[in-house]
């Protein structure tokens, strides 16, 4: 049970992780890349619209999908290759799918690739947000046995 519930607290700090790195890049966006640079301008995202609020919510369950496995993932290791995995599995994922859309679906792959980027960023905060609430004893490691 002690194990699923530092699962459950890994999840959440994930998902909280992933819905702020949202947000942020959302303003980010919307305020600076789609009005100082016309070929960006279709990252412009209108807040508290439907499409805002589904595409928060489903990076929050990214989010929580990653907090739960990147605690697996790196359990009581050192290895640098493992975290930069598991952040790159979940952000190239997303990513890749992303640049995949654009490919197809524009005559600019920019925006996509912008939004690539921002992918693995998300994933690298909440990355950083796991190893501090572990180093902090908020979060315990998932034990190797």
């Amino acid at each position: 049970m002690a194990e699923r519930l530092e699962s459950l607290k890994a999840a959440i700090i994930g998902g909280i992780c992933l819905c702020l790195a949202f947000i942020i890049t959302s303003l980010l966006n919307t305020l600076v890349l789609a009005k100082y640079y016309p070929t960006l301008a279709s990252l412009k995202i209108e807040p508290l619209n439907l499409d805002f609020l589904l595409s928060g919510a489903i990076a929050s369950f990214s989010g929580l999908l990653f907090g739960v496995t990147y605690r697996y993932i790196i359990r009581q290791d050192k290895n640098p290759q493992l975290k930069a995995g598991g952040i790159f599995a979940f952000g190239l994922v997303r990513g890749l799918t992303q640049i995949e859309i654009g490919w197809y679906s524009t005559a600019t792959i920019l925006p996509y690739l912008v939004l690539a980027l921002e992918s693995v960023s998300w994933f690298a905060i909440a990355a950083i947000a796991l190893d501090t609430a572990m180093q902090l004893g908020w979060l315990k490691p998932f034990a190797s046995t």
